[in-house]
């Protein structure tokens, strides 16, 4: 409140903050909703919902045209803290695709975060086989997790096997076991901003890690998992992701 005093009187001026929510182009609140929104596909994807206590969330589309996109989830999730619920995401349409094949992944986005107790990740999630086909079963899983939030911890936690800096940022990368073989690259500091070839982390992994470069690139998905909190509004504008062979 801002007050200025004229004698002999005493105006007082009130200032509101106005907020203004545009209606979103669709809203996603099935668990596994999705919508195609330009170059790619726009997933609720609650996948862990089971090991939730209680819990909800929905995904809104504010804007697509070609390579960008821009989104926001909101959510609240109770029970398993360690547990993922849900990876709200937009992925690349795209066919299986040789590593070797790819020449540039250049991407970009800005988000935020708002809520009560977020235990959650920002991260970009790539899925890759043996096999041309992007519904075989998956060999390796690379994740780039621009922010660990509340505590959040990748799979194969603990110490990391490599400190790479990678596209202008310091990345601890550790490696765990989902059935296939997980690779995570985690900031060492929140990345709110990123813009980089996301191409060099399978280079990296290419010429340090064994990662086989004739293997296919079946996916790739920038999001957030959540685990567990209350009133989070996750924001994305804009993300943007071409892809080159």
């Amino acid at each position: 409140m801002h007050s200025t005093l004229f004698s002999p009187t005493c105006v007082v001026f009130l200032a509101f903050t106005l907020v203004v929510v545009a209606t979103p182009i669709n809203t996603i609140c099935d668990p596994f909703g999705s919508v195609n929104a330009a170059d790619f596909n726009l997933d609720n994807n609650l996948w862990g919902e089971s090991s939730a206590s209680s819990g909800s969330q929905c995904t809104y589309l504010d804007y697509d045209s070609g390579d960008s996109i821009s989104w926001q989830t909101s959510w609240t999730w109770e029970g398993d803290g360690s547990g993922v619920k849900s990876y709200a995401n937009a992925g690349l349409n795209m066919g299986a695709t040789p590593l070797s094949s790819i020449t540039s992944m250049q991407s970009s986005w800005s988000w935020s975060y708002t809520g009560t107790s977020i235990v959650a990740d920002v991260s970009y999630d790539a899925f890759i086989s043996s096999v041309d086909s992007t519904s075989a079963a998956h060999d390796y899983e690379v994740m780039i997790w621009l922010a660990a939030l509340g505590g959040a911890e990748p799979i194969g936690h603990g110490n990391p096997i490599a400190s790479p800096s990678i596209d202008g940022v310091a990345w601890n990368l550790y490696k765990g076991t989902n059935t296939w073989t997980v690779f995570s690259f985690v900031a060492s500091s929140e990345q709110t901003e990123f813009s980089g070839n996301i191409l060099n982390f399978f280079t990296y992994l290419i010429d340090n890690e064994g990662l086989p470069s004739d293997y296919y690139l079946q996916t790739i998905q920038a999001g957030t998992e959540a685990f567990t909190g209350s009133n989070a509004w996750f924001t994305v504008s804009p993300y943007k992701l071409s892809m080159d062979t």
